[in-house]
């Protein structure tokens, strides 16, 4: 059995402004909002894989294996260690759900019971500022009732910022067309955030051309990470593997190999799909799996997550690789999608690109809690503390051995189902 916990350090003396993330994953918000100068007390994930990514690039926080319905605030101020501190922010986006809105509030009904409980949450701990991500669909036709019944709950405390916006995260310095919606909120009384502004554009080559082809290493076979050389890095790159003097942010520096290519296990492809890659223009989608072939010199296609078995068990459609005949390993989607190279995922590469997939990229999060940063008038410095990742077995258990680990039942995620199609297309609701 797994006894290897470490012990968070949410409640450690700091200056800096605490934030809470709901529905966490594997921690991109978590990252951005670290990165803008938020200490993250704790992070609550139903799902013990992804808590267990969390707890690994995160040790620092209080991760939360729980179901938010079952939470309350004074449980999770107990379990973060924060007591009565004042909460800076509550972020984090609830899953998308399927809905009926004829004759009903949305909020009411059993299936949104995941952003019913998010409100409440943030009614509860009564944070100065709150954010809530979201599919872009929730802002089109009869599902905007979500967004207005979520304005009116919180209408007593807060003050939210209209009109709300989606944001997309190729105007933030993120190498990838994904679009999602975020509700930013105040208590009444403090200054409203405004939404960030568009920022430099990076390219798809600038993100992952020195990382070196997964398939000239046998030990990614079965491993995830080798030792290696890698290319001459854009400033992009050179950003995300952390090789400058300065860091490019105000989150922790981790303490990590950059010349170790980690989250990189190779595809089993046949010959087939791999002549049908290699015919595939750049830019184009190859018309029998549907993958699209990434153009260098453009931004990625959405990153999307496969589901779970009740759900289909369908894996997601990963991009070809603009240069070789198969698709982007996870530490290639890691880099269109702004993770630096200290920051793990599962060893495995469904979950590892579920993990990516469910999560927002953490450049577009640090945009938007810079904003909230800046409205609360604070000067975040780089902290000079390097942070010791967590244990590696952390990102190598079974769902059974995560589960007990966390000492929650198995079947609180549905186990994969294996028998599908490796080019099985998944396109998620209203992404």
């Amino acid at each position: 059995m797994f006894t290897f916990r470490s012990v968070p350090g949410a409640g450690r003396q700091t200056m800096r402004p605490i934030g809470i993330d709901l529905f966490a994953g594997a921690g991109g918000l978590s990252l951005g909002f670290e990165q803008a100068g938020f200490d993250i007390a704790a992070a609550v994930e139903i799902d013990p894989i992804h808590c267990a990514a969390h707890e690994f690039n995160f040790p620092y926080s209080a991760t939360l294996c729980r179901d938010v319905a079952t939470l309350t605030a004074q449980e999770l101020r107990r379990e973060a260690n924060i007591g009565d501190h004042d909460v800076d922010v509550v972020f984090g986006g609830a899953p998308c759900q399927g809905f009926s809105m004829i004759g009903k509030r949305a909020l009411d009904d059993p299936r949104n019971a995941l952003i019913h409980h998010f409100v409440r949450l943030v009614r509860e701990v009564r944070p100065k500022y709150f954010v809530f991500e979201n599919v872009r669909g929730l802002t089109v036709g009869r599902h905007r009732q979500f967004l207005d019944e979520i304005v009116d709950m919180l209408s007593g405390g807060y003050e939210v910022l209209l009109p709300y916006r989606v944001l997309n995260a190729a105007d933030y310095g993120v190498p990838q067309d994904r679009r999602r919606l975020f509700l930013i909120g105040a208590r009444k009384g403090l200054k409203l955030p405004s939404y960030p502004g568009p920022t430099e554009a990076v390219t798809v080559r600038e993100a992952i051309a020195d990382i070196p082809d997964a398939e000239l290493y046998s030990e990614l076979i079965l491993g995830d990470s080798v030792p290696t050389e890698f290319g001459r890095p854009s400033a992009y790159a050179r950003a995300l593997r952390e090789l400058g003097n300065k860091p490019t942010h105000f989150g922790y520096r981790r303490r990590y190999d950059p010349y170790v290519l980690t989250s990189a296990m190779r595809a089993d492809h046949t010959s087939e799909s791999r002549r049908r890659f290699a015919a595939t223009e750049l830019g184009q989608t190859e018309p029998i799996s549907r993958f699209h072939r990434l153009n260098p010199e453009g931004v990625c296609n959405t990153l999307r997550a496969g589901t779970n078995t009740d759900r289909g068990a369908f894996t997601s459609p990963r991009p070809i690789h603009y240069l070789y005949s198969r698709c982007i390993t996870v530490r290639e989607a890691a880099r269109l999608h702004s993770y630096p190279d200290w920051f793990r995922f599962h060893v495995t590469k469904w979950h590892g690109f579920r993990q990516i997939g469910n999560s927002v990229p953490p450049m577009l999060a640090r945009a938007v809690a810079g904003a909230i940063a800046k409205a609360m008038r604070l000067r975040p410095r780089a902290p000079k503390e390097i942070i010791e990742l967590g244990d590696a077995r952390l990102l190598a258990m079974s769902l059974a051995q995560a589960a007990g680990y966390y000492g929650v039942p198995s079947t609180v995620i549905a186990k994969r189902n294996r028998n599908y199609s490796k080019e099985t297309i998944y396109e998620p609701c209203a992404a």
